[in-house]
């Protein structure tokens, strides 16, 4: 069943105002470099370093992080963001790290390859490769939660249709934080926000937009869930900044997963900048968001056991 009404969020108290206005300053005080390998570096310096205790388990194909308090045999599979060109453990370990703790559960961080160098499908091939990996190591798929932030929320949708359609068992829930659904950059917000969002911007997004098809169709559902059918496809939880141009990407396919019978949980939250979570060391409203994504996860798992 679907969920017709959306959840109350915190709104932003005045602390919490100047608290991103002083960490966009910071953000947007240098110009990435055009070129996508000197941007990349950039972009890793975001990232907020591994806490001591999350024990760090190099596998092929990518890292597990286990958190002290994992329940059971729970196992998440985690999807960076950085428009499939930018992002790395570096960039997404903490973040990752700290909704694994609020999820009580390993999170498998996918290593996936990154355009231009590894075009589409090569992503999608490996966030599918980690799931089959997973279920023949003997992890149950009622015990495994999908998460992803940006390009990496994108591709955790793609990945479900594509894992539905391959006739595998699903995993009990997925999580998405500002969700790239639509690389065909449609949606209403895509304009109309277009001056208020300060983290992404149309130019970026046809950048790596194009690196990442790099000829193919931008309306694929696998490279933009948005255009398949989401038909079956487990509960999924997406949360997203009001400022941002990728609103309606999550907007719509949240409604598309209604009108299809399946479970559909949209937060929008007030004031918030693309991916927010990633500043959670110098935002308050990002540590609110992902205790509250973990502890979705958390009980979603728990209610498929």
């Amino acid at each position: 069943m679907s969920t017709p009404t959306e959840p109350d969020v915190p709104v932003m108290s005045e602390h919490e105002v100047a608290e991103l206005d002083e960490l966009l300053a910071a953000l947007t005080a240098d110009e990435w470099p055009e070129a996508i390998d000197e941007a990349r570096p950039f972009y890793d310096a975001w990232g907020t370093p591994i806490a001591d205790d999350i024990k760090v388990e190099h596998r092929d194909g990518g890292v597990l992080l286990t958190p002290p308090d994992v329940r059971g045999e729970r196992t998440g599979i985690y999807l960076h963001g950085g428009g499939y060109v930018y992002g790395s453990l570096r960039s997404h370990g903490g973040l990752v790290s700290e909704i694994a703790r609020a999820a009580h559960s390993r999170m498998f961080f996918v290593d996936y390859r990154r355009a231009p160098e590894h075009p589409y499908p090569a992503a999608l091939d490996d966030a599918v490769a980690a799931y089959e990996n997973l279920l023949a190591s003997g992890v149950p798929a009622r015990e495994v939660v999908f998460a992803g932030d940006s390009a990496g929320g994108g591709l955790v949708l793609g990945t479900l249709l594509k894992l539905r359609d391959l006739g595998l068992p699903l995993p009990a829930a997925a999580a998405c934080v500002s969700p790239w659904t639509d690389l065909a950059g449609t949606g209403e917000t895509f304009r109309t926000l277009a001056d208020d969002d300060p983290l992404v911007g149309k130019n970026i997004v046809a950048l790596v937009a194009g690196s990442y098809l790099a000829g193919a169709e931008p309306t694929t559902p696998y490279a933009s869930p948005l255009y398949g059918d989401p038909t079956g496809l487990p509960p999924v939880l997406i949360q997203v900044g009001s400022r941002e141009i990728l609103l309606s990407d999550a907007e719509r396919f949240t409604a598309a997963l209604r009108r299809a019978g399946s479970t559909g949980v949209l937060e929008v939250w007030p004031g918030m900048v693309h991916v927010w979570h990633l500043h959670y060391t110098r935002l308050g409203k990002a540590r609110q968001a992902i205790a509250r994504l973990g502890g979705w996860l958390h009980e979603r798992a728990e209610a498929a056991r």
